[in-house]
């Protein structure tokens, strides 16, 4: 089922039309960082109610930042959330959290310990997509970190196995989606860093997911989100995914990978990432277009999605915005194009069916 026309404005500008978002976390403003630390300091009288005053205020700024460029579905950059995993943890029952460690240079997080069942006790995301949805004009996407990250940026203490571990994890994900599509969520991303780690538990990865979409309205759009790794090794597994679209960052390495997507046919949704998050340095409009058109080599355009390669929380703001901006401006050029029959690059060729 095709259920990305769904998120195409009705003054979309060309006949084509390149779906364009993000993949979730974004900068946030430094005054909501001294806000959290306020609030996390039981002396300092900044109580739950400033907290969330702070967060709306941070959530609706970046949903209207994203909102200027033009991007058809847009997110709150993930303002309320801290670290992918434990924010999560938090609101799971079963785990305890032994303190924190070190990941890289001096970041730290607080990783967590399963140490009972994991159990969903109340939602963990439909208050945020609830306001972020009031508050934005075009579509939202929810990104969501998978069940296997989860399992294996985690001490397991309680499970026989990571796979038994991520499997109830898995179900509980697909409570929350159900949620979150009762709240009106239409777009939601399975974030799996740990898939490009540990890719030989691809199929652990695919089960997780048949278990996260079970029984989920085929009119809501699922995609799947792996850091740059070696995609070779889960493709073309992927292809039997229970998902719509499969999220790659191939900008960071010059797309030297986008050949492994060639053979066999990719089967979902392309969502190529072309503009790099780990480079403070704005590409320009054409260097851009020019990286939508590696993703023509492996589909049609009405199965190409165009976004940055990842999170873009670790750019200043500034830059940030301007690859957006910049994205935006090339996929409505590279639509022109397209309508225009100018386009002469695999999938995108005029004679292509």
């Amino acid at each position: 089922m095709n259920n990305r026309d769904q998120f195409r404005p009705d003054d979309h500008p060309n006949d084509h039309f390149l779906l364009t978002t993000v993949v979730g976390s974004y900068k946030k403003p430094k005054w909501l960082d001294r806000a959290r630390d306020l609030h996390e300091d039981p002396d300092s009288g900044f109580d739950d109610d400033n907290w969330q005053e702070a967060a709306d205020d941070a959530a609706r700024l970046i949903t209207e930042e994203h909102e200027r460029t033009g991007m058809d579905v847009v997110c709150d950059g993930e303002m309320r959330r801290t670290e992918m995993v434990e924010y999560f943890a938090h609101r799971i029952d079963g785990y305890e959290f032994p303190g924190r460690v070190k990941v890289w240079g001096h970041n730290t997080f607080d990783k967590p310990a399963v140490v009972d069942e994991v159990a969903y006790d109340e939602p963990w995301l439909v208050d945020e997509f609830e306001f972020t949805d009031s508050v934005a004009e075009r579509p939202v996407k929810v990104p969501i970190t998978g069940p296997y990250t989860i399992a294996r940026f985690s001490f397991n203490e309680h499970y026989d196995d990571y796979e038994e571990y991520a499997y109830a994890l898995a179900e509980l994900v697909n409570t929350e989606i159900d949620n979150l599509v009762d709240a009106g969520a239409q777009y939601i991303q399975i974030d799996e860093p740990a898939l490009a780690m540990t890719p030989t538990d691809h199929a652990v990865v695919g089960e997780c997911l048949e278990r996260i979409v079970d029984d989920i309205p085929e009119d809501v759009r699922i995609g799947l989100h792996v850091c740059y790794g070696d995609y070779s090794r889960i493709y073309p597994e992927v292809n039997d995914y229970p998902i719509d679209e499969f999220d790659v960052e191939l900008c960071n390495g010059g797309y030297e990978q986008i050949d492994v997507f060639t053979d066999p046919d990719f089967e979902p949704d392309l969502a190529l990432g072309v503009v790099d998050a780990h480079h403070a340095e704005v590409e320009s409009v054409e260097e851009i277009r020019e990286n939508i058109l590696e993703g023509f080599k492996v589909v049609p355009p009405e199965k190409l999605t165009i976004s940055p390669d990842c999170g873009l929380k670790l750019l200043p703001r500034e830059v940030a915005y301007g690859k957006m901006e910049n994205m935006v401006q090339a996929a409505r050029e590279v639509e022109a194009e397209l309508d225009a029959g100018e386009i002469e690059v695999g999938f995108a060729a005029p004679s292509a069916d």
